[in-house]
């Protein structure tokens, strides 16, 4: 256990596996993929093997074959929240929805009562490179909730709130909750984050050499993960609550403290990354396998038996891993009805 009074505990995080997480959030992972350049249908150079999880190549496929993704997949009973970097995420669903989105967009999907989509990555570049980096995070969902109609927002890069410290070393892109003034854009009606009673954020913070900001309190009864993805090598440039804790670690911190954050390096280093996850625990039991998270196991096996005689109501595609023309711009349609960024750009 770690000698301070502020964090409580602290271990490993490695690429691409999932993150130790702590209610309301069920998994938290970290996609950092260096793609090259695609072909004329924005394949990779490698085929897949339908599972590549591969921590210490390049960049993996994941489930997908020529285009790296996870096609068609089933989900129920908690959300989706996908927090994008760099690169594009083309998005089709059970429900007829499609989207394509990216470097800095994040997408809220509440599964509820069941929905199938697929995530695939096609490298739209075929003279670059085409890094893709994002957070996939799945946010419980209570019991009066798990069971609503699936439904997802998309929060735009050019939307959504960023806080600059004065000095310039300080960035902060508020995905969920509220950070000096600065209110994070509408969840899903039905998101254990639609509360701000729960108090639930997700915060991406860079801080550059020299650079130091303190968190405040979270609210009475909230637990905050930190996640630090990126920086230094040398350990001792990376401080939080005053402690030597490095890159690729994780950091739970005492309910009701503030905590400061710095980056001690020199100009020469990269800068800090940094995973904020907080949030009120949902004070139900949890259910899970696979797919599907509820609160009892007769629950679970009842969404398998829903999935196979409904399919959720069935693939409208053509194909398991969708990707739309290279030339598609961001976008999102629900419903029939297509809305973009503002910036109209890909």
């Amino acid at each position: 256990m770690p000698s301070s009074k502020i964090i409580t505990d602290s271990g490993d995080i490695s690429i691409p596996a999932p993150f130790e997480t702590r209610n309301p959030f069920l998994f938290c992972v970290y996609h950092k993929d260096n793609y090259p350049a695609g072909n004329a249908k924005m394949e990779a150079p490698k085929r897949g093997n339908g599972a590549d999880f591969n921590p210490d190549a390049p960049y993996r496929m994941y489930h997908g074959d020529r285009i790296p993704g996870f096609p068609q997949h089933p989900h129920r009973g908690f959300e989706t929240f996908t927090c994008t970097m760099d690169g594009i995420v083309d998005h089709t669903d059970s429900l007829g929805c499609a989207g394509r989105y990216g470097k800095g967009d994040a997408q809220w999907m509440t599964a509820g009562s069941g929905i199938v989509h697929g995530e695939n990555f096609p490298l739209i570049n075929d003279s670059a490179p085409n890094p893709l980096r994002f957070f996939q995070i799945w946010v419980n969902l209570p019991s009066k909730s798990k069971m609503v109609d699936p439904g997802q927002v998309m929060h735009w890069a050019e939307e959504i709130p960023k806080f600059h410290s004065d000095d310039g070393k300080v960035a902060i892109t508020v995905w969920a909750g509220e950070v000096e003034g600065l209110k994070a854009l509408p969840p899903n009606p039905n998101s254990w984050a639609a509360d701000p009673a729960n108090d639930v954020h997700v915060l991406h913070l860079v801080l550059q050499p020299g650079g130091s900001y303190t968190l405040p309190a979270p609210a009475a009864g909230s637990d905050r993960s930190l996640y630090v993805v990126e920086g230094p090598r040398d350990a001792s440039k990376v401080q939080i609550a005053g402690e030597s804790v490095g890159i690729m670690k994780y950091v739970y911190t005492r309910q009701g403290a503030e905590v400061n954050i710095a980056h001690k390096g020199d100009q020469t280093d990269p800068a800090l990354e940094i995973l904020v996850l907080q949030g009120k625990p949902i004070q139900e039991p949890v259910a899970r396998y696979g797919p599907f998270v509820m609160n009892t196991r007769d629950e679970i096996m009842q969404a398998f038996a829903d999935y196979r005689k409904t399919q959720f109501g069935g693939w409208p595609w053509d194909e398991d891993a969708v990707v739309f023309p290279r030339e598609k711009t961001r976008f999102l349609s629900v419903k029939g009805k297509t809305t973009h960024p503002p910036s109209h750009k890909i």
